[in-house]
């Protein structure tokens, strides 16, 4: 089996790492890359904490269409999950440039689509089906970037990279993009006008990040096709799944790596209405501390890659990032619904919050382990790692609406992603590679 994805290539195994971003870690040849993901996904996460309200009043008649919402978000999810995996697929047989060209393009032309469908004509099966189109386009865009890294990175370095691309990609999504809805929401005229004004205008932000690495990146690996040129593309596009049929290890790693980020996508959907509405924080706080969470998440990814290197990978994958992840979940949720109303038990919750996001970097080291399992067809590992990373959107939004078929509770949310990070726990002791063993990646 012939790898789809181009984790094994690295063609450029002296890939240049000249001044202060190469002594991080950070090809030279990619660098305006990694700033043109982080813009975009800045833009794309300007409605990450609001869309679920957003959608559930625009749609409801004046009520809150809360069940719209949670089925249009779900159905996103879908697409979202499939387009993670394509987005290896076709960077391997078209190149990571023209896909992320694709992705970019679908980006825009539904993003409007979806606006006029919700904002304009109120119709819940237009909003559906552009929402679940637009869905295909970012992780098109941003995780055929990712394949870009890995074909291009020093085979030594290659996790370092890696971590600085999801640097990138969660200080867009979502936290500087709550930073800039809580910035332009108001400047918007505030309420939903204000929200749909800021997502419209985060729309610039998306094309910016676009050409800065259509213009910043002229490395010529990305521009080809990258799978062996006897190989069809039907083999191609198919054997990430494959490879998770045969191999029971490769499939327990794309669960716990869908596990990792399901709560925060979970709670994307629970929590705004909760904090601002519920217990009367309002919109403005939410955002800052949606903010402050992530960017806890952001600071820590890079050092939980070096603290898995030298504790080892499953150990921190284990008790950073899923008991811990599990304890600050529930510190999350807890503390801002037992304290009483006030300026200190906002910040104790955000503070609850951002030890959530830091644990949530515990994970980090899933990046490293995946590939690691079947050396042999690491491309293909790395093909279902993306599905899981992007199927987290998915599966977040699904257990919530799982959970509410049976119970109004958002408690009972919040104790389903804790029992998923128990089945994490004993799923990932199941996941050792040799270079864990010895405490530290070896190539």
């Amino acid at each position: 089996m012939t790898s789809p994805t181009p984790t094994t290539v690295n063609e450029s195994a002296g890939a240049d790492y000249r001044g202060f971003l190469g002594r991080l870690g950070i090809p030279h040849v990619l660098r305006w890359g990694f700033l043109g993901v982080l813009i975009f996904m800045t833009g794309h996460g300007v409605e990450s904490n609001f869309i679920s309200p957003l959608i559930a009043t625009e749609l409801g008649n004046g009520t809150d269409n809360i069940g719209a919402a949670s089925t249009i978000i779900a159905m996103y999810g879908i697409s979202v999950i499939i387009g993670s995996y394509l987005s290896g697929a076709l960077s391997d047989l078209f190149g990571p440039r023209k896909i992320m060209m694709l992705g970019f393009a679908i980006w825009v032309v539904f993003e409007a689509l979806f606006v006029v469908s919700l904002a304009v004509l109120h119709s819940e099966p237009l909003s559906l089906i552009t929402y679940f189109l637009r869905g295909f386009g970012y992780p098109l865009f941003a995780f055929s970037f990712l394949v870009w890294v890995n074909a291009v990175a020093d085979v030594k370095r290659n996790g370092a990279a890696v971590g600085w691309f999801y640097v990138m990609f969660t200080g867009g999504l979502p936290t500087l993009g709550s930073l800039y809805a809580l910035i332009f929401i108001p400047i918007f005229g505030g309420g939903n006008t204000g929200e749909i004004g800021a997502m419209i205008s985060g729309s610039g932000l998306v094309v910016l990040g676009f050409m800065i690495v259509m213009i910043g990146v002229q490395e010529r690996t990305g521009r080809r096709r990258l799978a062996p040129a006897d190989e069809s593309a039907n083999r191609v596009v198919l054997s990430g799944v494959r490879l998770a049929a045969s191999n029971p290890k490769i499939f327990m790693g794309f669960l716990v790596r869908l596990i990792n980020t399901s709560p925060e996508f979970g709670m994307f959907v629970i929590m705004p209405a909760v904090i601002a509405t519920q217990l009367g924080y309002g919109q403005s706080r939410w955002l800052a501390m949606t903010v402050c969470v992530y960017a806890g998440n952001i600071l820590l990814n890079a050092v939980f890659g070096n603290i898995g290197d030298k504790f080892g990978w499953v150990r921190t994958v284990r008790w950073f990032g899923v008991f811990g992840s599990a304890a600050g979940l529930l510190l999350w949720w807890y503390v801002p619904n037992l304290l009483p109303h006030s300026d200190v038990s906002f910040v104790l919750s955000v503070i609850a919050g951002v030890l959530f996001g830091i644990m949530l970097a515990g994970f980090v080291p899933m990046g490293a382990i995946m590939p690691n399992l079947t050396p042999d067809h690491k491309g293909a590992a790395m093909a279902m790692y993306t599905t899981a990373a992007g199927g987290a959107a998915f599966s977040g939004a699904g257990v919530v609406k799982l959970v509410q078929l049976f119970t109004d509770s958002n408690a009972a949310v919040v104790w389903a992603f804790v029992g998923l990070y128990a089945v994490a726990f004993v799923l990932v002791g199941f996941l050792k590679v040799p270079q864990d063993e010895k405490g530290a990646r070896q190539h």
